[in-house]
């Protein structure tokens, strides 16, 4: 292993194991992603299921929290790996003498056998994308698990979830913040699923086509059921 890929991913780790540990991760905060969108989603279910699953949650003690650690050291892991991954390939790429740097037939460029000119949009802007996630993480736990004073449902133990919800999205730019931040997530998604599925050998040339079309379909899924409740907020749909 070279002194570069050993200064930028920690504790000695090669690049492929920090490469599958990436992978792992992040198919693990999509897992999270999607079970935290399909409790949210409850709000649009008549009476209080909202805050009830929110009261579920909350009645598990000790077990939450130690979901929540395991929930933010998996989070904490992949964004420093990546992080370190992306340091080491912008120097690898400083690094390269012009007759490293290939130009195809084609006039593609390609640096290390990587296409600049056939990359999609979303995989150039995953560390961007990543970036906008990552303050939004900060953003939603300040404004909705941190900073408020929950409010009861009449004197019960039951927390108003859905009126926190509703009061919160009432707010066109705070829904406009949540919004951009699940088109980012969107985006992140689609390339980010089906590179991890790709670094654990799961997406081969025969399997390339409907690891496209389940990741276009996966962040579409997510992206509209997530952007479906501020919008229904501020149109009064959810009331």
């Amino acid at each position: 292993m070279s002194s570069n890929s050993s200064n930028s991913v920690p504790c000695g780790m090669t690049t492929v194991g920090a490469k599958m540990l990436v992978a792992l991760t992040g198919m693990a905060l999509i897992l999270f992603v999607i079970a935290h969108m399909l409790g949210n989603l409850q709000v649009f279910l008549p009476g209080d299921e909202l805050n009830q699953y929110a009261h579920k949650l909350k009645s598990m003690g000790p077990l939450l929290w130690v979901a929540r650690i395991g929930l933010l050291s998996v989070f904490v892991c992949h964004v420093g790996l990546t992080i370190a991954l992306t340091r080491r390939n912008a120097k690898a790429r400083g690094a390269l003498s012009s007759n490293e740097i290939q130009i195809r037939a084609t006039g593609e460029r390609y640096v290390n056998g990587y296409s600049y000119e056939t990359a999609t949009t979303a995989s150039r802007f995953m560390i961007h994308t990543g970036i906008v996630i990552f303050l939004f993480v900060i953003y939603h736990l300040l404004h909705f698990t941190i900073s408020p004073d929950h409010p009861p449902v009449a004197g019960d133990e039951l927390i108003d979830v859905k009126a926190m919800v509703i009061e919160g999205f009432s707010h066109s730019i705070v829904a406009g913040v949540y919004i951009i931040a699940q088109l980012a997530l969107a985006a992140h998604i689609y390339h980010g699923a089906a590179s991890a599925l790709q670094t654990l050998g799961l997406r081969t040339d025969s399997t390339k086509p409907g690891v496209s079309k389940a990741g276009i379909l996966l962040a579409a899924i997510i992206g509209i059921g997530n952007i479906s409740i501020p919008i229904c907020v501020l149109t009064d749909i959810i009331s």
